[in-house]
C-alpha cells in the first residue's frame, strides 16, 4: 500500500500544524503581559479571537503554501517567511474587526507584543524541529525503504540525485544493476549493490523494503519480470518514464523520489489524507488500549506468575511492514520454554503452512487442567480464548509498529521461509486484528487461504472497511468464535 501526498501542505503538515501551535502559544503570552499591563481585559473577546486567529492561520497556510523548500532554507530566509506568514494573518484579522466593527476593543499593546512574539516563537519552533529532521536523517532513522534498478554507468548520477533532495528521509537499501556488469567495487556512495547473481525475490525478498526505483533511459526496455515480480510482492514502483505503464494499461500517478519526477504503480494507492485518518484511529485506540492493559494486567498478572514464574510480558522480534522488523508485546500465555517445544509439535499443526496453530497446545500455562468435557482451563487458555494476551499489541500500536487493523505480523522464522506470493500480505503494517481473525481463523487451515484473504484487504482497503473490521472483532471475541 502506498500513499501518495498530493497536495503541497500535505507534505509539511508536521510544520503547519508546529506554526499553529506557535501562534497560539505566543497569542497565550501575549494575554498574560496584558493582563499583567492593563490589570484587565474582555475574556469573551479574547477568547473569541483566539479561535479567529487560529482559522485565518490555517487559511493562509493552505493559500499561500509557504513551506515549500522548508528544509533547505537558512535561518535568514525562514525568518523571513515566518515575519511574511504573521504579517498577511494579522492584517487579515485587523480586517475582520473592522468589518464587524471591534477594532476598538482590541488592545494595541497586546497586538504589538503579539506581532513580536508570533515571529518569534515560531521561528523557534521551525529551526528547532528541522535540527530535530536534521539528527533524525543522520542517524538514518526512516520510514521508507527503497532499493535502485539501473545500469551500471547511470548508478552514480541516480544516486547523487537521491541523497541531494532526500527530504522524504527514505533509506536507500541497496542498487540492483540491470545489465549485471562486474564492476571493482561493493558499492556506490555508501549504498550497496545487490548480487545479482541472485533471482530478484532471492536477493530482495526477505528484506525490508518499501519502494523500488528505476531509473532508465527512454532506449532500455524495462524488463517485465522485474516488474511483474515486484508488484506481485506488494512493493511499490516508481519509474523514470511511464512507456511499460502505458502499454500495459496498469493505474499509474505521477509523483516525487528525491529530485525527480516519476510515475508510481502499486498495488493499492491511497491518498495521504486517508491514511492520516488511520492512524488517528490507531492513536485514539493505541491510548485506550494501553489504558485497559493496565487495568487487565492488575488481575492476571498475579495468576500469570503463581502458575509460572518469570515474566508477564512476553517479547518476540515480528516482521512488520514490507519486511521492517520489530518487537511485538503480549501477556504470557504460555510456560518459558514454548519456544523450544513448538518443534516437538509441529507434527500437530493444524495451518498448512507458514503459521502455527494446534487444538489443546501442551504449552499454555494451566493447560494441564481440563474441565468436565475434557476441555484445558488455565489460566493461559482463558486469557487467550477471549483474547486477553493480544491487548499489550496497544503499546505497538501506539508507537506505529502495528494498526488496529491489518495482518497478522510473521515470525522471523516463517517470514524468511516466505516465497514471492506470500510477501504482499506485508505491504502494509500488521494489525492487532484484521480479515483471517474475523473470518474464523480456526477453521482456515490452509496458509494460502490467510494468503489471500489479506491480499484482497489490501486491494479493497478503506477506512470504513476497517470500522467494519473492528465491530466484527467485538462480536468474535464476545461470542469466542474463531478463537483459539
Amino acid at each position: 500500500m502506498y500513499k501518495r501526498i498530493e497536495n503541497e501542505w500535505a507534505k509539511h503538515l508536521d510544520f503547519m500544524i508546529l506554526d499553529l501551535l506557535g501562534f497560539q502559544a505566543a497569542y497565550i503570552l501575549s494575554y498574560l503581559f496584558l493582563l499583567r499591563y492593563a490589570g484587565h481585559a474582555n475574556e469573551a473577546f479574547y477568547l473569541r479571537q483566539s479561535f479567529v486567529f487560529f482559522m485565518v492561520q490555517m487559511v493562509v497556510c493552505l493559500v499561500m503554501q509557504p513551506y515549500t523548500h522548508i528544509l533547505r532554507r537558512s535561518h535568514g530566509v525562514e525568518l523571513q517567511s515566518v515575519v511574511n506568514l504573521s504579517a498577511v494573518v494579522m492584517v487579515l484579522d485587523v480586517i475582520y474587526l473592522f468589518i464587524i466593527k471591534e477594532t476598538y476593543i482590541i488592545s494595541r499593546v497586546f497586538f504589538l507584543v503579539l506581532a513580536v512574539l508570533a515571529v518569534l516563537v515560531m521561528w523557534i519552533f521551525r529551526t528547532g524541529y528541522k535540527k530535530h529532521l536534521q539528527a533524525k536523517k543522520s542517524v538514518k532513522s526512516r520510514d521508507r525503504a527503497l532499493v535502485i534498478f539501473t545500469y551500471s554507468h547511470m548508478a552514480d548520477e541516480v544516486v547523487s540525485g537521491l541523497l541531494k533532495d532526500n527530504y522524504n528521509y527514505f533509506k536507500i537499501n541497496g542498487i540492483y544493476l540491470l545489465d549485471k556488469k562486474k564492476i571493482n567495487r561493493s558499492d556506490i556512495q555508501g549504498i550497496p549493490l545487490i548480487d545479482t547473481n541472485k533471482s530478484l525475490f532471492e536477493a530482495i525478498g526477505h528484506e525490508w523494503v518499501d519502494e523500488a526505483f528505476f531509473f532508465l533511459s527512454p532506449e532500455y526496455l524495462l524488463p517485465k519480470c522485474y516488474v511483474d515480480t515486484l508488484l506481485k510482492m506488494g512493493i511499490t514502483i516508481h519509474f523514470s518514464y511511464s512507456s511499460y505503464f502505458e502499454e500495459q494499461g496498469i493505474m499509474q500517478k505521477t509523483d516525487k523520489i528525491g529530485s525527480y519526477y516519476v510515475f508510481t504503480n502499486s498495488l493499492k494507492i491511497v491518498n495521504a489524507s486517508s491514511m492520516a485518518l488511520k492512524r488517528v484511529f490507531d492513536i485514539i485506540g493505541g491510548l485506550v488500549g494501553c489504558f485497559l492493559t493496565a487495568i487487565i494486567f492488575v488481575f492476571i498478572a498475579p495468576i500469570i506468575y503463581i502458575q509460572s514464574p518469570g515474566p508477564i510480558f512476553f517479547s518476540q522480534w515480528r516482521v512488520g511492514k514490507n519486511g521492517r522488523k520489530f518487537k511485538i508485546y503480549k501477556f504470557r500465555s504460555m510456560y518459558m520454554d514454548a519456544e523450544e517445544r513448538k518443534k516437538e509439535y509441529m507434527a500437530q499443526n493444524k495451518i498448512n503452512g507458514l503459521m502455527f496453530k494446534m487444538d489443546d497446545d501442551p504449552r499454555i500455562i494451566g493447560s494441564e487442567k481440563k474441565d468436565k468435557n475434557g476441555r484445558p482451563k488455565g489460566i493461559g487458555n482463558f486469557i487467550r480464548r477471549t483474547s486477553l494476551d493480544e491487548f499489550p499489541q496497544f503499546w505497538n500500536v501506539l508507537i506505529g509498529d502495528m494498526s488496529l487493523v491489518g495482518t497478522r505480523p510473521p515470525t522471523v522464522d516463517e517470514w524468511e521461509q516466505y516465497d514471492v506470493n506470500h510477501r504482499v500480505r506485508m505491504c502494509v503494517k500488521p494489525g492487532i486484528t484484521g480479515v483471517w481473525q474475523v473470518s474464523g481463523r480456526s477453521k482456515i487451515t490452509d496458509f494460502n487461504e490467510v494468503v489471500k484473504l489479506d491480499a484482497s484487504y489490501v486491494r479493497d482497503w478503506n477506512i470504513l472497511l476497517d470500522i467494519k473490521i473492528i465491530l466484527k472483532t467485538v462480536q468474535v471475541v464476545l461470542r469466542n468464535d474463531g478463537a483459539v
